[in-house]
């Protein structure tokens, strides 16, 4: 039943049923794992990690109390989530509480927390939207002070604004006339008070290969003018949808690095207590603003942070300098002709407030030389003649999706950095060369390159020619990996082949036809999977009544660091519909996992007893939604010790079951003593004994996992600890056996 709910959207009551089963029988592995995946999706893991930041309760705990003691009594919490903005206000004295929550599940949490804390009579929880609520039918009237911590990474994009107005409109007192001296329980306020939004233009190859294409050839592909790859950010700037115009990062953990080439800049300033102010934000036109650049290097993205004023005393920052539980707003710069910069050039860019958004669209550089200035605010820039407009539009550098000669596509950031991973593709051609060769010996595979450099024929020249028209010997490639993918188009460049590309989005096909016509192969070698098939559920099956595959490729690790679901059970199916020779790729998969002791894995995944949330008793309610995987990890910048070197865990083997196990054990040797905190894990992808992948390489598309021990294990140098790795229905577990 829970599945079922799960797969209709009702996840609050799929989430029910996964709970009552996992309580029924704790070691019901599938009811245990669907759990885990719906618990991802009702709590979000931002909640324990903000709940671990004692300093972020603390300022709100003592900027609640200077309101309250100031002559706010009666407190309304907007998007209470857990309740501990209320259980603030209650324990500084107010004397009316109401807090209001939208998610069910947050909603049945929180009161299980106001209750726990012995608050259930003096807290009143609506399980509302903010906006339907109404006086008298919700609250007797209208409160002094409302707080609330409905914001984002770019402020504004969890409706803040939205929803103080209507407070302001609705359910607060009027605001504190300006010069004038009266108790603060006659009028209306708001924590936080104000927000200031600083941004800087950045050089960070990590935003970069996310979302832009950096190759012009990738495996012999040709890719160079044949096709626009944007992110789904650039997308966003031009679309009328209520899209998210940004993607979010922890810049002090990201990989690489990043440097800054410009100072940091005020955006914008925005005054919650100022009614008029919330209101003529939404409706502003779009203002220019212009960031001198500081240092040369390449124009990657301008990132975007705040600090957040919850009084005149009290405030937050999200600073990616200041130690916070926040990451930072990032707008990825797209579409540029050229993307350096040097110092003194400009970084112009359109600052709006939009669909409860802030965007910064329209992002380009401006050569010192051009000398303009573009600081003014206003919509109309003053220009000083008609040479100088020409001279900086002449040097500006726009984008170039506007000129509608070069067909568009949007990728997922994942699927750009997939574009990007050359390893990944150069091993995926030497790997198909080498079965294909092996199937067709007669043919001299590489004189089919279309590059030129083959030993023989020339493609292009012999295009036309019925010999290069469906040959009756071709051999049949399906991939069946998940997004977007040019392996098709590679093996079709490998010679006489048949190969189906299983992408389901039309401008996707789009892109993979202007691409193979841009490499000059004929149409023919190129067929989209799906389109063939009666029923698109049942993927895998053969080709034609009388042909066979001899090479399928399946998605086995997903982009998130976990193995893809019921991955083994289609390598069952894909074995039967090979020919002799024919392979799966890959043929295996290796999982290599180390011992770490780690302090950040710890507060990102459970909150860690009642010292981070100030004595109120908030763990118990909310760690039964945590998750025993942490998923999108780079290893390579996150903050933890390693304990023991990496060791191989588990085999799978898609092309010989019998070598694989369900259950394992791993003996582990302690080499530096600690606190054993965590197990990550990653894979070696063998597409062969030859070829493999490293997905904790830093150049891979993939990112990595790992598993948050329930309670951390001391060991000393030459301890050996003892692993239990159970393999379920593409499931991993992993435990330490004491």
């Amino acid at each position: 039943m829970g599945e079922h709910l799960f797969r209709m959207g009702f996840r609050d009551e799929a989430a029910g049923y996964f709970h009552k089963a996992v309580k029924l029988n704790p070691d019901f592995a599938d009811a245990r794992e669907n759990f885990y995946r719906v618990a991802n999706w009702l709590v979000e893991r931002w909640h324990f990690i903000m709940l671990n930041d004692a300093k972020r309760n603390l300022t709100y705990l003592r900027a609640i109390e200077s309101a309250v003691r100031s002559g706010s009594r009666s407190v309304l919490d907007i998007g209470t989530g857990t309740g501990i903005l209320s259980m603030f206000a209650k324990k500084a004295g107010a004397s009316f509480v109401y807090a209001c929550e939208l998610s069910k599940t947050m909603y049945e949490l929180a009161c299980d927390v106001v209750a726990a804390n012995n608050m259930e009579r003096e807290i009143k929880l609506l399980h509302l939207k903010s906006l339907d609520i109404e006086i008298p039918k919700h609250i007797p009237e209208r409160v002094s002070l409302v707080v609330t911590e409905t914001v984002d990474a770019g402020l504004f994009g969890e409706g803040i604004v939205e929803s103080l107005i209507h407070a302001w409109e609705h359910l607060l007192l009027q605001p504190k006339p300006k010069n004038q001296d009266i108790s603060a329980g006659d009028y209306g306020r708001v924590i936080p008070a104000s927000a200031t939004i600083f941004g800087m233009a950045v050089e960070c190859k990590e935003i970069r290969r996310h979302h832009r294409v950096g190759m012009q050839e990738v495996a012999g592909v040709c890719l160079s003018n044949s096709v626009q790859f944007f992110s789904p950010t650039y997308a966003a700037a031009g679309s009328e949808e209520t899209v998210e115009p940004y993607t979010t990062e922890k810049l002090s953990r990201i990989p690489g690095g990043y440097r800054a080439l410009t100072e940091p800049c005020q955006v914008l300033t925005v005054d919650f207590n100022d009614l008029q102010e919330l209101k003529s934000l939404a409706a502003r036109k779009p203002w220019k603003l212009s960031l001198p650049v500081t240092e040369g290097g390449i124009l990657d993205a301008v990132v975007v942070w705040f600090v957040l004023q919850l009084d005149e005393e009290h405030s937050l920052s999200t600073s990616p300098s200041e130690e916070t539980c926040w990451e930072q707003a990032v707008y990825p710069v797209q579409g540029l002709l050229d993307y350096s910069v040097k110092t003194g050039d400009s970084v112009m860019m359109e600052v709006c407030c939009q669909d409860c958004y802030l965007k910064i669209q329209k992002i380009s550089s401006l050569p010192s030389e051009c000398g303009m200035d573009f600081s003014d605010r206003d919509d109309t820039l003053s220009l000083g003649n008609e040479a100088e407009l020409c001279n900086a539009l002449a040097g500006l550098q726009t984008s170039t999706k506007q000129d509608g000669s070069t067909p568009v596509c949007v990728l997922e950031s994942t699927e750009i950095a997939l574009l990007n991973d050359t390893a990944y593709h150069e091993c995926f051609k030497a790997a198909m060369s080498k079965v294909l060769l092996s199937l067709n010996p007669s043919k001299d595979l590489h004189s089919m390159d279309i590059d030129g450099h083959g030993s023989g024929i020339n493609l292009q020249e012999n295009q036309s020619t019925s010999s290069l028209g469906v040959d009756p010997d071709a051999l049949y490639i399906l991939d069946v990996s998940e997004g977007f993918s040019i392996l098709p188009i590679i093996a079709g460049k490998l010679g006489p082949v048949r190969a189906y590309s299983s992408v389901e989005k039309d401008q996707h096909q789009a892109a993979l036809h202007v691409i193979a016509e841009a490499n000059h192969f004929p149409m023919e070698t190129l067929e989209f999977w799906l389109s063939h098939l009666e029923e698109e559920s049942v993927v895998l099956q053969r080709p034609k009544s009388d042909k066979l595959w001899s090479i399928i490729i399946l998605d086995v690790i997903e982009t998130s660091g976990l193995i893809q679901q019921e991955v083994m059970e289609k390598a069952a199916i894909s074995r039967c519909l090979l020919h002799s020779g024919g392979k799966i790729f890959p043929q295996y998969v290796l999982v290599y996992g180390m011992l770490v002791e780690s302090e950040s894995l710890l507060l990102e995944s459970a909150v860690q007893g009642t010292e981070p949330t100030l004595g109120f008793n908030v763990a118990p309610f909310i760690n039964q939604f945590k998750v025993p995987v942490r998923v999108y990890l780079d290893l390579s910048t996150l903050p933890c010790v390693p304990l023991s070197k990496p060791a191989e865990l588990l085999r799978l083997d898609l092309m010989s079951p019998l070598q694989n196990s369900p259950s394992r054990e791993v003996k582990v040797q302690i080499c530096k003593s600690g606190r054993v905190t965590a197990i990550p894990f990653w894979y070696h992808i063998h597409l062969d004994e030859e070829h493999s992948l490293d997905t904790s390489d830093e150049s891979s598309h993939w990112k990595q996992a790992a598993v948050v021990l329930d309670e951390p294990i001391p060991v000393q140098v030459g301890d050996e600890l003892v692993l239990d790795v159970q393999h379920h229905k593409s499931n991993i577990s992993i435990t330490v056996k004491r």
